[in-house]
């Protein structure tokens, strides 16, 4: 579970989470990675239950998993009041609300 805390890119994946449930295609627009390594990053979160998805037609969509007992739950309050701090995630959040307005994945 701490493992998957460790790389830059999971984190802004999970801090671009908190904003709602997203699809790969977002999450590739956002942090400007290939498809190949977001759904990479993607598995790992999902093997070790930070996020779960759902599928709907041909996209899968991504969110965070809440309610996964007391450690998780206080471990994303405390990354919720962290994570705006990352260098990166100001451009992360104004990347994906350009995004929302223009692309869906189509």
């Amino acid at each position: 579970m701490f493992k998957a805390l460790s790389d830059e890119t999971r984190l802004r994946i999970l801090s671009l989470l908190m904003e709602g449930e997203l699809c790969v295609c977002d999450l590739m627009t956002v942090l400007r990675l290939p498809q190949s390594t977001v759904s990479r990053h993607l598995a790992n979160l999902r093997h070790t239950g930070w996020v779960t998805d759902r599928r709907e037609g041909l996209w899968i969509y991504y969110s965070l998993n809440r309610g996964e007992g007391e450690l998780r739950d206080g471990l994303l309050s405390l990354l919720r009041l962290h994570l705006p701090a990352l260098e990166c995630a100001e451009t992360d959040r104004k990347r994906l609300m350009e995004s929302s307005d223009s692309n869906k994945c189509a």
